[in-house]
């Protein structure tokens, strides 16, 4: 089994980037979700709500994060990643913590790049270096596990396998119009080749390169999966999810992944072997 492809998501619910090779810290790969846009309150904002912030591209340009769109009249944003912006708290999930504030002209931006009237009006907010968000400590490690603006844990794993297995149950179901779903529906960090479907619900630690992962908990799914990754619609059926849903239920929700704690820093790249350490 090799690792096949990497991602992170610099701005929580915004567009990918495709890695060669990625640092690896204690909150996860290297600038993922170290971004995320928040309503006036404070409260994060995602595709669940909004589906269109999937069409905000991200690239990285030296130290700037340039945002864009799919549309000739609206240029790219080039941001300057501040650290002394205005503090604010925030809340992910039943999360608070402290971060900070990028600035009116990016959340003018957006306002203009979502096609929307004066509310709601979203704020980009940075992960603040001097707050530490825990992991949730039913499934943590160690005390010291932490994680970004992620959901709630730092690496998110899928394997090809699965992927094709989701998409001949809906090619039965749907003989003449399914679809081929894409594994960005389901936004993982690390993607890995293997030939059995959720190989990985048996693991308990792997060694990918020279970084060990403790599989911790699998990743309940919910209707962003439902959502395309490139134009922002939904599926009128709800599926994947619904097919999924057939064969992946469990008793916290409709698995498909599994959450990983990093237990030490380092460097993964695309082709790295995937080493079962310990199995349940």
């Amino acid at each position: 089994m090799n690792l096949l492809e990497l991602f992170i998501y610099p701005i929580k619910s915004c567009g990918r980037i495709a890695l060669n090779q990625a640092e690896v810290t204690l909150k996860g790969l290297a600038g993922d979700r170290e971004f995320m846009w928040v309503d006036e309150s404070g409260q994060f904002v995602t595709q669940r709500t909004y589906p269109q912030l999937t069409k905000i591209q991200v690239q990285r340009l030296e130290n700037q994060i340039e945002l864009s769109v799919d549309d000739q009249e609206i240029e790219p944003f080039k941001l300057q990643p501040t650290l002394t912006g205005t503090s604010k708290t925030v809340q992910v999930w039943r999360d608070q913590t402290v971060a900070i504030d990028q600035g009116d002209a990016v959340a003018d931006w957006l306002q203009y790049a979502l096609k929307q009237d004066q509310q709601p009006y979203f704020r980009l907010m940075r992960q603040s270096p001097d707050f530490i968000r825990p992991v949730d400590p039913n499934y943590a490690v160690n005390p010291n596990n932490q994680v970004s603006f992620a959901d709630g844990y730092p690496c998110l794993l899928t394997n090809t396998a699965s992927l094709a297995e989701l998409n001949r149950k809906l090619k039965e179901t749907y003989s003449t119009s399914s679809p081929e779903i894409p594994m960005n529906r389901f936004r993982p960090n690390i993607v890995i080749d293997t030939n059995q479907p959720f190989i990985e619900d048996d693991w308990k630690t792997i060694l990918i390169g020279e970084v060990y992962f403790d599989l911790v908990k699998p990743c309940s799914r919910c209707i962003v999966t439902t959502t395309n990754q490139k134009s922002g619609e939904r599926n009128e059926l709800k599926e994947p999810l619904k097919t999924l849903a057939t064969f992946r239920q469990q008793p916290r929700g409709v698995m498909f992944g599994f959450n990983m704690i990093p237990r030490n820093t380092g460097i993964i790249q695309v082709g790295d072997s995937v080493k079962v350490v310990e199995t349940h």
